[in-house]
């Protein structure tokens, strides 16, 4: 069994405290059934991950991205695009749409479809 240190992992992730984040978030990740990238010698979650750390088959840049995702609320959603067909008529786009039925022609339309016209 190998044995992995905070000194082994230092080096790729300077920061003692950012090194104890990712390796929880990676451990978690391998609690949640992520495949290990590194032999279990079975060892726990957390050990497995600062061995994958040290190992560097996890870098400590896409682990944090990864931990910076999972605390995300807000989902950032691509805008959609406006209508082409609405960009080309851009001028008419400002006028009212005119109704080309008048008032006795809806009130015709309306008696003939209930059976009095």
């Amino acid at each position: 069994m190998a044995r992995v240190t905070v000194e082994d992992c230092v080096d790729k992730v300077p920061n003692r405290f950012e090194l104890v984040m990712l390796a929880a978030h990676r451990a978690r990740e391998v609690a949640s059934g992520s495949p290990l990238t590194v032999d279990r010698d079975n060892d726990k979650n957390p050990v497995v991950a600062l061995r994958e750390i040290a190992e560097e088959t996890q870098s400590a840049d896409e682990l944090r991205e990864r931990l910076i995702e999972s605390h995300q609320t807000q989902i950032e959603v691509d805008e959609p695009e406006d209508d082409s067909m609405a960009l080309l008529m851009g001028a008419e786009q400002d006028k009212p749409v005119e109704d080309d039925m008048s008032e006795e022609k809806l009130l015709r339309a309306l008696m003939e479809a209930q059976g009095e016209g």
